[in-house]
């Protein structure tokens, strides 16, 4: 292919304009360094529902300076509610309120997608350090001894000293440091979407992030955007092998599974049946995450299974994490910048990805497993935030 270079070099090319790429080209912005990002859409736009932000996400927000704006738009849960979804059982909760935001400085919120994003792209396009491109898609890349060119379809080419992977679960750079495959599929598929605050009873639990769990089954609903909307979304392992149609986990399916739940849980599947499908992934942990002057960050490193509510969290810590290796290290030191980054995030985020599969299994479990869980969520108390203080707590490289 025949490129038309540009007649810059690019200290740093990012590659994908979601959240995790938004804000590493913010964190390197803020941190004096010039950025270029490409994004593969004619817009930055987030397609998706609701997300909870645990307080490790609104720490570095606010290091970001989009936490005020975020809140703005966010809504603040009182409780993680568990339920039993055959019994509709109140199993545990955990509480939100002041000694939650005490212990761990900042509280537990829920956003839409898409006002996080935007809350990202308004910083961005108001920074004249970053330069936004959309329609460009990325092929590959070819590494010089001295740089990296980055290729698109029209033909552009990028030559640049380092080039930051942005681009997600099905990431097109990440097989150029690690050639792993598709994503794995854990056979498990999600609906989820919003629906107006109007058209849910109050009985739902308007002021909590509440969890009904069953045997391969849950849902989670949550309200967002100033209280404005209600998040749904329902989760459920599927019958039939994973494979790369829509033929499994269909709506059929989703109600069927669902159909046992208790008289609660069959009310708020009613309001799903014409929200979006999204089969579930993640991958095994990688040990290196860099290939020459490129390196993977956010979901091209470490996609996680959604039930930590880490993604994007752990997006923003590596955003975070690289700006500051970069401008300890210098430009000139691609491999110690790399190495560092690599060091702080690839154990954190490999102990992330297996919390989220043990999430998983614990919250899905039948029989007599079923029974143990739910005693011991019923003696949980829901002050002792033990158990993920690992998770929320600052980290030292936070702080920098």
């Amino acid at each position: 292919m025949m490129c038309s270079e540009m007649t810059c070099r690019e200290a740093v090319l990012i590659v994908g304009g979601g959240i995790g790429g938004l804000a590493t080209a913010l964190s390197f912005a803020q941190a004096g360094t010039q950025v270029r990002l490409l994004e593969k859409k004619d817009s930055f736009r987030e397609v998706g529902a609701g997300m909870q932000l645990a307080p490790n996400c609104s720490r570095l927000l606010d290091r970001l300076g989009i936490l005020q704006q975020v809140q703005a738009n966010a809504v603040f849960p009182k409780q993680i509610v568990w339920m039993d979804a055959m019994s509709g059982e109140r199993l545990t909760c955990i509480d939100l309120g002041p000694e939650f935001v005490e212990q761990f400085g900042y509280p537990y919120i829920v956003v839409h997608r898409a006002d996080l994003l935007n809350a990202l792209y308004e910083a961005c396009i108001s920074n004249s350090l970053i330069t936004l491109e959309t329609n460009r898609t990325v092929t590959g890349v070819d590494e010089k001894p001295e740089s990296i060119m980055v290729k698109c379809t029209n033909g552009m080419c990028y030559v640049c000293d380092m080039v930051v992977a942005a681009d997600g679960l099905w990431s097109t750079l990440r097989k150029f440091v690690c050639d792993d495959g598709d994503p794995l599929s854990v056979g498990y598929v999600t609906y989820r979407g919003t629906v107006g605050i109007d058209q849910v009873s109050k009985e739902a639990g308007l002021e909590n992030v509440q969890f009904w769990i069953g045997p391969d089954i849950h849902i989670v609903q949550y309200p967002v955007r100033r209280g404005e909307l209600f998040n749904l979304g329902a989760v459920f392992k599927s019958k039939r092998l994973p494979d790369n149609t829509d033929q499994w986990g269909t709506k059929e399916e989703l109600n069927e599974r669902f159909s046992t739940g208790c008289e609660k849980v069959v009310q708020i599947l009613a309001l799903l049946q014409t929200n979006f499908r999204w089969p579930v992934y993640d991958r095994n942990p990688l040990s290196k995450w860099s290939h020459g002057r490129l390196v993977l960050m956010g979901d091209a490193a470490h996609p996680m299974l959604q039930f930590a509510a880490q993604g994007a969290a752990q997006a923003l810590t590596d955003a975070c994490a690289l700006a500051d290796a970069y401008k300890k290290h210098g430009p000139s030191n691609i491999d110690a910048i790399f190495r560092e980054y690599e060091q702080e995030r690839i154990p954190f985020t490999s102990k992330i990805v297996h919390f989220a599969r043990d999430i998983s299994k614990f919250a899905h479990q039948s029989g007599a497993a079923k029974t143990v869980r739910d005693e011991l969520l019923r003696m949980h108390d829901m002050h002792d935030f033990d158990f993920i203080k690992w998770l929320y707590e600052e980290k030292r490289t936070e702080s920098k």
